[in-house]
């Protein structure tokens, strides 16, 4: 669960007095960190924990700037069309990647509008069943779907969310016919799977194991490209039968297009500091991130090849956005 902060809806995180003496070109002013939602959620606290990092190296402000109450497309095009200067970041959210698929016109390009700095972190989901289901494992699981076609249901977390195109993905590369049931939110499809009204579920890995510890649900894998430190016993859903599936939300810094490369090499080297240092490290982990710390290149190559792998599960599923 996020630990909730104080409703403001700006907050400047002030330069250390102790930082070291001296300043170089890049910054002078103070540096703008613009997350699209409220304070208090998984994006703010990423943002508020490298932006105390950077303000104490830089010695200048990073101002975080709260935009929710919206869509995230009015803050990232905020973004878009700032001055390619450094000073005006994005805290962007896998909703990047999804949102073009969802909406016919976007006022900006996802991909060339922005210069990429880092993949910050990346967030597994747990595939859990109801300790009622026959399956034991995946296979078993994908079994079980195809011998009851249109019979297996499973919860998400609402319609378009990650938890609902997840099990869409699954369904896509397995061959399968499980029906979606549709939920306000995650802790309600938790609610739901515990209870036996759903069969199956993907859930956020550090609010689901409470549940799985105390054997009210019965984990047969992770959704990561590789397996979670937190439960690694657990396989990849890859690993378990289903090769190229991946799911994984994820926060990474963008920029305007076109901000100088020394001023993106200079925000990536500090970030990735920032991300070995313990305190962020334990502040992720506590939120069930695991810090990534990607090159610009790798980001933005990672960026590109998952806008075509959603567009194709959302056409296909017909998922709509809620």
């Amino acid at each position: 669960m996020h630990h909730m902060l104080p409703a403001i809806a700006s907050v400047v995180i002030v330069a250390s007095p102790l930082a070291a003496q001296g300043q170089s070109a890049y910054p002078n002013k103070p540096i703008r960190m613009i997350v699209p939602f409220a304070p208090g959620g998984g994006s703010d606290i990423v943002a508020r924990a490298l932006g105390q990092k950077l303000a104490e190296v830089y010695r200048e402000p990073v101002v975080i700037d709260n935009r929710g109450g919206g869509t995230i497309i009015g803050p990232t095009d905020a973004v878009a069309k700032a001055a390619p200067d450094g000073y005006t970041l994005l805290m962007a959210t896998s909703g990047h990647v999804i949102n073009p698929s969802f909406f016919a016109k976007l006022p900006f390009d996802t991909v060339k509008d922005f210069a990429p700095v880092t993949q910050v972190t990346s967030q597994a989901y747990i595939l859990g069943v109801y300790p009622g289901v026959p399956a034991k494992s995946v296979k078993e699981l994908i079994a079980l779907a195809k011998a009851r076609p249109g019979q297996l249901n499973y919860a998400s977390g609402g319609n378009g969310n990650a938890t609902h195109l997840g099990a869409e993905l699954l369904k896509d590369l397995a061959g399968i016919d499980i029906v979606h049931v549709p939920y306000k939110g995650g802790g309600p499809a938790l609610i739901a799977l515990i209870s036996g009204e759903v069969a199956m579920l993907f859930s956020n890995i550090s609010f689901t194991l409470p549940q799985i510890k105390a054997g009210k649900v019965r984990a047969l894998a992770v959704s990561g490209g590789k397996r979670s430190p937190v439960a690694p016993e657990l396989p990849t859903i890859a690993e378990a039968g289903v090769p190229g599936f991946e799911l994984t939300s994820w926060y990474g810094v963008l920029a305007p297009a076109k901000t100088p490369k020394a001023i993106i090499a200079s925000l990536h080297d500090e970030i990735v500091k920032a991300l070995n240092a313990p305190d962020v490290k334990a502040r992720l982990a506590n939120d069930g991130n695991e810090a990534v710390g990607s090159t610009p290149e790798a980001f933005a190559a990672y960026v590109a090849s998952e806008i075509p792998k959603w567009a194709r599960v959302i056409k296909r599923s017909g998922a709509r956005m809620e």
